[in-house]
């Protein structure tokens, strides 16, 4: 028999206290973010390739033929160009609400009642946050554990009916579902203001998800882009990448890191938005950037010094007929 060891939050079922200011600011500015890239796009551009995830910010789409859809080979590569949406600035990654992260454990079979919604407002409510529509349970003694087996949790208490259930179309404010039509087409005074907003916010919601990822436990699927917030991953049985056949659907959990929890987007950095569009024979000038970063820039925000190494600022993007003659 293993040897009980006494763990700290939130390894023990309680909550952070240094962390919950932390998670209510993350929350905060993950709101502003919603509703600074609604707005933004009601002005800025933005286009998604029907054939697979690539997306481009400028008034046309790029002509780099690097495309691998099911039908890319019959365009030669190039993308088919349509007009893009908040989801894909912000990708929607989401994860089934748990009222007790260490309670029963989520079965293919029940997987419906539970409410799915994005990771990051999950993580910022088990670090503490509190909302109604979605109770968490706040533990007031550890649970006990014998290696990875919980020996004393409490007991299990009846968790509430998922809110979606009731509410299948009401919209959230924490979430991006309907969110150009909750938020209208701003000022063009207001614009370049807007713009350094949800710049900023970008940033914490960011810098904060890494500091409460550090202490609260995520988990990735190995496979596919499934995550789940919580000490262990869930058994629903829904992962379709390559051989999920062996593993019977099951996600092959393992610790996250935060562009699984709230990924980037890199999106290719376009110097002249209103200029001609991105060419695959001057592909290597290029440079990227996080799609959210790529359109604040473009409404006239300040771009942070740590990404300017990443979009190549500082390479001047030749002629295509001087591009042969550079080494």
């Amino acid at each position: 028999m293993g040897i009980e060891k006494p763990l700290e939050p939130p390894k023990n079922g309680l909550l952070v206290p240094d962390l919950i200011p932390l998670a209510y600011e993350v929350l905060d500015a993950w709101k502003v973010l919603i509703k600074g890239v609604a707005q933004l796009l009601h002005t800025i551009p933005v286009y998604g390739c029907s054939e697979c995830s690539e997306v481009h910010v400028a008034l046309e789409g790029h002509q780099i033929k690097d495309c691998l859809g099911p039908t890319s080979r019959d365009r030669h590569s190039l993308h088919s160009w349509v007009r893009g949406s908040i989801d894909d600035i912000l990708v929607p990654i989401e994860s089934y609400h748990l009222y007790d992260p260490f309670g029963r454990r989520i079965k293919h079979e029940t997987r419906f009642e539970y409410d799915r919604i994005p990771a990051v407002v999950e993580l910022c409510i088990q670090a503490g946050v509190d909302i109604p529509e979605y109770p968490s349970r706040r533990r007031m003694k550890p649970i006990r554990m014998i290696g990875k087996k919980v020996i004393d949790r409490g007991g299990f208490l009846e968790e509430p009916k998922p809110w979606r259930l009731g509410n299948p179309s009401s919209p959230v404010d924490f979430d991006t579902y309907r969110a150009n039509e909750r938020f209208p087409p701003p000022l063009s005074e207001d614009i370049p203001r807007i713009a350094q907003e949800t710049m900023d916010a970008y940033d914490f919601v960011r810098s904060g998800v890494m500091k409460l990822m550090k202490k609260y436990t995520v988990k990735a699927c190995g496979y596919c882009s499934e995550v789940h917030v919580g000490p262990w991953g869930h058994n629903a049985k829904f992962c379709g990448a390559f051989k999920h056949q062996w593993r019977d659907g099951k996600h092959g959990w393992q610790d996250a890191i935060v562009d699984e929890v709230f990924p980037p987007n890199c999106v290719w950095h376009v110097r002249d938005p209103r200029g001609p569009p991105l060419r695959s024979a001057l592909k290597r000038f290029y440079g990227k950037a996080p799609a959210v970063v790529e359109v604040c820039m473009q409404a006239g925000a300040q771009v942070p010094d740590r990404y300017k190494p990443m979009m190549r600022l500082d390479i001047i993007v030749p002629e295509s007929d001087e591009a042969k003659l550079v080494a």
